[in-house]
C-alpha cells in the first residue's frame, strides 16, 4: 500500500480550514444586531475605568479585541504556507529527498523566525506584546506544576496509543511511524546537526510555535468562530505541519491542551514552558537511546 500520508494531510488540512469557515458564517449570522442609534451611543460614550480585579480578570483571558475581519487574510496566508511547507517536506521525505544539513537547519530555523516576526509585526501595531501574549503574568510559577503535569499525562496518552495497536495500524497503513527528527536524532553522526535539531526543537519550536499557533491563530479563530471551533482549528493545523500520519493524532491532542492552557492562564509563558519541557524531555531521550537502546521500535 502507497503511503497515504500526504492525502490525509491535505484533507485534514482543508477540513480543518472548511470547519472554521462553518464555524464562523454561524457565528456571525447568529450575532444579534444593535440598532443604529444604539452603536452611536456606545461610540459616543466613554466607558469608566476598570475596576482593579476586572484588570486582572481581563489580562487572565486571550485578548481578541484588537483583530479586525482583515486578519482573516493573515489568517488564510499562515495556513496557505504551512499547507504548502508540509505538503513539500511530506513529498521530499517519500522520495528520500529530504537531507538535513547543517546549511539547511539554520534555514529552517531562520524560516521559522521569519514566520514568528511576520506575525508580531501583524499585530503589534496595535497591541503591546506584553498585552497581547500575558508576558507578564503574575502567576507564572505555576509553570513548575503545569509544565511537568502536562508532559507526563502526554506520555501516558502516547503510551496508551502505543499499547492500543496504534502504531501497528499506522504501520498497516504502509506509513513511517517514525518522525523525520526522531530518525535524525537517531541515526546521524554529525555532532553539528544533532546540536541545531537539538537547539531548533528545544528552543525555537517553543518559542515560535506557540507564538504562531497559540499566540495568533488560535485567538484570531476564536474570535470569528468561538473558542471551541478556534481551538480545534488551530490545534489541527499544528498537528498537520508536522507532516507525519503516526504524529498527527498525538501532536493534535498537544495542540488542543496548549489552547486550553493558555486560556485558563492567559499567559503563553505557560504554554512555551509546556512546549519547552516536552521538547527537551524528548530530545534527550532520544539521544540517550543512541546509547542505550531503551524505547520500542517506532515509538512516537
Amino acid at each position: 500500500m502507497s503511503d497515504p500520508t500526504l492525502y490525509v494531510t491535505t484533507i485534514t488540512f482543508w477540513s480543518a480550514l472548511g470547519m472554521f469557515a462553518i464555524g464562523a458564517g454561524i457565528q456571525q449570522w447568529a450575532k444579534p444586531t444593535k440598532p443604529a442609534i444604539t452603536e452611536i451611543a456606545e461610540a459616543s460614550s466613554e466607558s469608566p475605568p476598570p475596576l482593579p480585579w476586572q484588570e486582572e480578570t481581563e489580562r487572565e483571558k486571550v485578548p481578541t479585541r484588537f483583530y479586525g475581519p482583515y486578519d482573516l487574510i493573515g489568517l488564510l496566508f499562515v495556513f496557505l504556507l504551512f499547507f504548502a511547507l508540509t505538503a513539500m517536506n511530506i513529498q521530499a521525505s517519500a522520495k528520500k529527498d529530504l537531507v538535513m544539513t547543517p546549511m539547511g537547519l539554520l534555514i529552517s530555523i531562520g524560516f521559522q523566525f521569519m514566520i514568528a516576526g511576520g506575525v508580531m509585526a501583524t499585530v503589534i501595531s496595535r497591541i503591546h506584546p506584553a498585552d497581547w501574549l500575558g508576558l507578564k503574568w503574575k502567576k507564572w510559577p505555576w509553570v513548575f506544576l503545569i509544565a511537568p503535569v502536562t508532559v507526563v499525562s502526554l506520555w501516558i496518552m502516547m503510551a496508551a496509543l502505543q499499547g492500543s495497536g496504534y502504531m501497528k495500524w499506522i504501520e498497516s497503513l504502509g506509513v513511517d511511524p517514525v518522525q523525520e527528527v526522531v530518525k535524525l536524532l537517531q541515526q546521524s553522526n554529525d555532532p553539528l546537526v544533532i546540536s541545531l535539531m537539538a537547539i531548533a526543537a528545544v528552543i525555537v519550536a517553543p518559542l515560535c510555535e506557540e507564538l504562531v499557533f497559540r499566540g495568533y491563530l488560535y485567538p484570531l479563530a476564536k474570535k470569528y468562530a468561538g473558542p471551541w471551533i478556534g481551538g480545534l482549528f488551530s490545534a489541527v493545523i499544528f498537528g498537520c505541519a508536522h507532516g507525519n500520519l503516526a504524529a498527527l493524532l498525538p501532536l493534535t491532542i498537544f495542540g488542543i491542551l496548549m489552547v486550553i492552557i493558555y486560556q485558563k492562564t492567559g499567559s503563553l509563558w505557560a504554554t512555551i514552558a509546556v512546549h519547552f519541557c516536552f521538547n527537551g524531555a524528548a530530545v534527550a531521550i532520544q539521544i540517550l537511546d543512541r546509547y542505550y537502546h531503551f524505547l520500542p521500535e517506532n515509538s512516537l
